[in-house]
């Protein structure tokens, strides 16, 4: 028995090799059964990750379509609204804010009057003041400058 005694072709394993070869055989398909499961979840992530980050970006593109059209038509409605609002608004608005900025501009034109009055009332008491005093800080600078008195300062007649 050193040989198969089936006709199988050209080659004619010996027994004692397929023996020896079986258990090889098994342990190799058991550690390609253990290693498979493992291949497998390898490229499942892979294939997740390639289509399937595609598809769930569409998804999300899609939702958000969606949405944006749902807001454009809340929008829509919203500036209709506000359209067939504003025009009856607008009236009584007007009917209220016209008399409110006559009174302001007359308020800002009587405050602005009598600041006025009032600056040249000061500017005519400061004049008035300066006329006073002039003579007497004339005569007072004039002798600093020559470095002796001059005696009482003149009156002019203004």
């Amino acid at each position: 028995m050193d040989r198969v005694p089936h006709p199988i072709g050209p080659l004619r394993p010996r027994i004692r090799d397929l023996l020896r070869a079986l258990p090889l055989f098994a342990l190799v398909c058991l550690l390609v059964a253990r290693v498979l499961p493992w291949v497998n979840r390898l490229l499942e992530a892979r294939d997740d990750a390639s289509n399937g980050t595609g598809e769930r970006s569409e998804a999300v593109r899609a939702r958000a379509e969606r949405e944006r059209a749902q807001t454009e038509a809340l929008l829509a409605g919203a500036r209709h609204d506000a359209d067939r609002i504003r025009p009856p608004a607008q009236e009584p608005a007007a009917v209220v804010i016209v008399p409110a900025r006559e009174d302001g501009q007359r308020a800002h034109d009587d405050a602005e009057a009598g600041d006025r009055a009032r600056i040249e009332a000061d500017r005519a008491a400061a004049e008035v003041e300066l006329r006073i005093s002039v003579s007497e800080l004339a005569s007072n600078l004039v002798s600093r400058i020559v470095g002796e008195g001059l005696g009482a300062p003149v009156e002019q007649g203004g």
